[in-house]
C-alpha cells in the first residue's frame, strides 16, 4: 500500500532514530511481548536495555535524556503502535513523568532523578486517579500535610500505569484541602519509602502486559525537597502538561490505524473465500478505501498538532480535539479491520483482536471523551 501522505514533520535525524528504535523493537520486544502479556508485566531489564540504547527521555536535553525533541518521542510511540507492544510504559515514563520533573523540578531534583530515568534505572509513574474521583482532579482526596521539613502523605490511587514496576512516582495530593483545586501539589515519592505500598496488579480487558496497579500511602514521610515546583500550584502544572499527554495518545492511535490498515490489506489479499481473495470483494475494497481516506485525514491533523507542539503552540483545546478524533476513529476502524479478518480476527495470532481491545482505553485515559468535549465546548 502506498504511503498515506508525504510526511514533512520529521527530519533526517528523526528517521535515523526510527531505524535505531525499530531494530531494538524487532530484537528485544516483538519476540517476547506475547509472553509478557501472559505474565502481565514487562521485565525491568527491558527498561534497562532501552535506557542503554538511548530510547528513554528522548525529548529531554542532555544529560537528562537523549537530547532529542518531541519528534523523537513520537517515533518511539509510533513503533509501539506498529508492533502492537501495548505493554510498554515507555511513553508515560519518558513523555509525561520525566517532563514534569524537568519542567518544575529544581536543579538538584533533576540531577538526582532524570539521568537515572534516562538510563532505565528508575521507572516512572504518575499517580492522579483515585477510587471514586476518575478524571475529576479537583476531587483528589489524597493529602500531604506539612510537618517541619517533611510532608505526611495519606491516601490511595488506582489505575496507575507502570504501578508495579514504578521506582519513582509523582503523586497528586492536596496540600491545602480547603482551597480545592488551588490546593493541589505534586510530590515525588520513591520506592522503598516507609508507608508507600503497591496493591494488586489490576486485571484489565486490554493492555495485558502493562502493569497497572493501586498505590497506597499510609503516613508516608516525604522530604519537602521532593515537592515539584511551588506548593498549591499542582493543578496549574497538570493543566499545562496534559496537552502533551493527549497528543501522545493521538499519535499512538493514528499509527495504530495505519499499521493495522496495512496488515488488513495484506491479509485480505492472501485469504481466499468462495473462490477469490477477500480483497476482491467490493465490500472489502470499499471498506479499506474508506479507512485509508479517513486515516489520511487524521494523519494530516495529528502531524499538524505535532508541528504546533514542537513550536510550543499546541493549545489545550486542539489537543482535546486531536485525542477525541484519533481515539474514536481508532476504535471504529480497528473494529472494521477485525471484521475483515473474520474468525481469525478473534485470534491473538493476528494481533488485530488484541489491538482492538487495547484501543478502547484511549477514549478513557488522559481524560475521557466527555472531558475532551467539555474542553472543546468552552471555545464555542
Amino acid at each position: 500500500m502506498q504511503d498515506l501522505i508525504q510526511r514533512t514533520i520529521y527530519r533526517e535525524d528523526h528517521e535515523q532514530f526510527r531505524e535505531q528504535a525499530r531494530r531494538f523493537f524487532d530484537k528485544e520486544i516483538v519476540p517476547f511481548h506475547a509472553q509478557w502479556e501472559r505474565d502481565g508485566i514487562v521485565p525491568k531489564e527491558v527498561w534497562r536495555k532501552a535506557g542503554r540504547e538511548g530510547l528513554l527521555n528522548t525529548l529531554l536535553p542532555e544529560p537528562y535524556g537523549g537530547g532529542g525533541d518531541f519528534g523523537h518521542a513520537a517515533i518511539l510511540i509510533e513503533e509501539v503502535a506498529r508492533t502492537g507492544a501495548s505493554g510498554l510504559g515507555f511513553p508515560l515514563h519518558s513523555d509525561i513523568v520525566a517532563p514534569y520533573i524537568h519542567a518544575y523540578g529544581n536543579t538538584e531534583q533533576k540531577d538526582r532523578w532524570l539521568p537515572r530515568m534516562a538510563a532505565g534505572e528508575l521507572i516512572g509513574a504518575i499517580a492522579m486517579t483515585e477510587p471514586g474521583a476518575g478524571s475529576d482532579l479537583k476531587s483528589v482526596r489524597t493529602t500531604a500535610r506539612r510537618e517541619g521539613d517533611h510532608y505526611i502523605l495519606n491516601g490511595s490511587k488506582t489505575f496507575i500505569t507502570n504501578g508495579i514496576n514504578s521506582e519513582i512516582v509523582i503523586v497528586v495530593a492536596k496540600t491545602n484541602p480547603e482551597l480545592g483545586a488551588k490546593g493541589v501539589s505534586l510530590i515525588v515519592v520513591e520506592e522503598g519509602t516507609p508507608g508507600f505500598s503497591k496493591g494488586r496488579k489490576l486485571e484489565k480487558i486490554g493492555l495485558m502486559a502493562q502493569d497497572t496497579s493501586e498505590l497506597f500511602f499510609d503516613n508516608v514521610k516525604v522530604p519537602v525537597g521532593n515537592l515539584l515546583g511551588e506548593e498549591n500550584m499542582g493543578f496549574k502544572y497538570l493543566m499545562k502538561e496534559l496537552a502533551q499527554e493527549r497528543l501522545v495518545v493521538a499519535v499512538r492511535a493514528a499509527a495504530s490505524i495505519e499499521a493495522f490498515l496495512q496488515k488488513t490489506v495484506d491479509y485480505t489479499r492472501e485469504r481466499k473465500a468462495f473462490g477469490q481473495t477477500v480483497f476482491e470483494f467490493q465490500n472489502t475494497r470499499f471498506k479499506l478505501a474508506e479507512a485509508k481516506a479517513q486515516a489520511t485525514m487524521l494523519r494530516v491533523f495529528v502531524d499538524d498538532c505535532m508541528r504546533l507542539h514542537m513550536q510550543r503552540q499546541l493549545t489545550p483545546e486542539r489537543a482535546a480535539m486531536v485525542k477525541l478524533n484519533a481515539t474514536a476513529l481508532q476504535n471504529r476502524l480497528l473494529d472494521e479491520f477485525l471484521q475483515l479478518h473474520g474468525g481469525y480476527g478473534y485470534m491473538t495470532e493476528y494481533q488485530v483482536g488484541r489491538a482492538w481491545t487495547d484501543a478502547r482505553i484511549g477514549r478513557i485515559y488522559g481524560g475521557s471523551d466527555e472531558i475532551m468535549k467539555e474542553i472543546i465546548a468552552r471555545t464555542l
